[in-house]
C-alpha cells in the first residue's frame, strides 16, 4: 500500500488578494516549482496546529485566523499526498524565507499551474473559481427574458465583492426552449457578456453546445453519467449538476472543473425533495477533488456556510434572477 503524506497548507492572502508562494529546492520531490507553503502534519497533530508551526518554522508569521479551503488527494506514484488546505487571510509578521526559499506575493490572475506540482493546480484552479454563480431563471417571452438577463448582469457584479483574479459566471439555461431558439438566445447573452466582462457557460448537451460560441459548458446529471471524456477543451469551463457521491465521482472522472451538489436546503421548484443539509453536504465534500458550489435553497448569506463546510460558494437562481414585477421598473 501506498503511504499517505498529511499535508497542512496555507493559502495566505494580504489585503489586495495576492497569495504567497514559495520556490521548492532543487533536489527535493518536486524541486524547482512553486509551491504554497505548509508541511507535514506529526501524529496525532490538527491540522490548524500544524499549519501554525509549519508557517512559523519557514516564513516567521503567526496565524491570527485560517479556515478551511479544501482537501486535495493527489497520487505521485510512489506516494499519495493528502493536502488539507486552509486559507489565512489574516497573521502577524513579515513573512521571509527562514529556510533560504525563495518567495513572492503573486496575483491568482497570475499563477501558471504548470509551475506548481501537479496537487497544488487544484488549489489554483479553485482560487479562480467566484464565489457564487448565478443561473437564468424563467420568463414571459424572449423580450422579457434579455431584459431581466441585462439586468441581471448589472445587479450580478455589486453582490459580493470579488477578490483578485475572480471572475463573474453566468449560466443560460431556457429548458423550455427548442434548440434553434436557444442557439438565438445563447449568442444574444455571449454578447452582452462579453461587453460586461462576464463568462457564459450554456446549460445544453455537449453535441449542441459544439455548435454554439460561449465561455463554458454544464450538463445535467443526466447527460454526465453519459460521458465518458471531457467533453470541452481545457481552455473552457466545464460543469456538472450532481445529487449523489455517484455522480461526483463521475464528474471528477471525467475532469469536470466544478459541479452543483442539490439541493442543499428544501426548494419551492422541488417539493417534496429530500435535502441533503450541511452535515452531509460537507461529507459528499470530502469524498472527492472537484470544487463543489451548493445549490437548493441558497442566497448570498448562505455563502460563508457553504465555504466553512468546504464548498467552493453557492449557485442559485432565485437569489439572483431578477423577479417579474422587477422588470416592469
Amino acid at each position: 500500500m501506498l503511504r499517505i503524506v498529511h499535508v497542512a497548507v496555507g493559502v495566505i492572502v494580504d489585503g489586495t488578494g495576492r497569495v504567497l508562494i514559495a520556490l521548492r529546492p532543487e533536489g527535493v520531490h518536486q524541486g524547482g516549482l512553486w509551491e504554497f507553503p505548509g508541511g507535514k502534519c506529526e501524529p496525532g497533530e490538527r491540522v490548524e496546529d500544524a499549519l501554525r508551526r509549519e508557517l512559523q518554522e519557514e516564513l516567521g508569521i503567526t496565524v491570527l485566523r485560517q479556515q478551511p479551503f479544501c482537501l486535495i488527494r493527489h497520487h505521485y506514484g510512489d506516494k499519495e499526498v493528502l493536502l488539507d488546505v486552509h486559507k489565512v487571510d489574516s497573521f502577524s509578521g513579515v513573512p521571509a524565507g527562514r529556510e533560504g526559499q525563495p518567495i513572492r506575493w503573486a496575483e491568482v490572475s497570475t499563477l501558471e499551474p504548470s509551475q506548481f506540482p501537479a496537487a497544488n493546480r487544484l488549489i489554483i484552479k479553485r482560487l479562480k473559481l467566484p464565489p457564487f454563480i448565478a443561473i437564468t431563471g424563467t420568463a414571459l417571452d424572449e423580450t422579457d427574458f434579455l431584459d431581466r438577463f441585462t439586468r441581471l448582469l448589472k445587479h450580478v457584479p455589486a453582490t459580493v465583492a470579488l477578490s483578485a483574479g475572480r471572475q463573474l459566471v453566468v449560466q443560460l439555461r431556457a429548458p423550455g426552449l427548442t434548440e434553434p431558439s436557444f442557439a438565438e438566445l445563447a449568442r444574444y447573452c455571449a454578447q452582452l457578456c462579453r461587453h460586461t466582462g462576464v463568462l457564459l457557460q450554456l446549460n445544453t448537451d455537449p453535441a449542441a453546445f459544439s455548435r454554439l460560441n460561449a465561455d463554458g459548458l454544464h450538463v445535467n446529471a443526466r447527460n454526465l453519467i453519459a460521458l465518458q471524456r471531457r467533453p470541452v477543451a481545457e481552455n473552457l469551463l466545464f460543469s456538472a449538476s450532481c445529487h449523489s457521491l455517484e455522480e461526483l465521482r463521475h464528474a471528477e472522472k471525467v475532469g469536470a472543473d466544478f459541479v452543483y451538489l442539490s439541493p442543499v436546503n428544501a426548494t419551492s421548484s422541488h417539493p417534496g425533495q429530500t435535502s441533503l443539509g450541511w452535515d452531509i453536504f460537507r461529507e459528499l465534500v470530502k469524498s472527492v477533488n472537484v470544487p463543489i458550489y451548493g445549490l437548493g435553497g441558497l442566497g448570498v448569506s448562505d455563502i460563508d456556510t457553504a465555504l466553512a463546510h468546504g464548498g467552493v460558494g453557492i449557485a442559485g437562481i432565485s437569489a439572483f434572477w431578477p423577479q417579474e414585477c422587477e422588470s416592469n421598473h
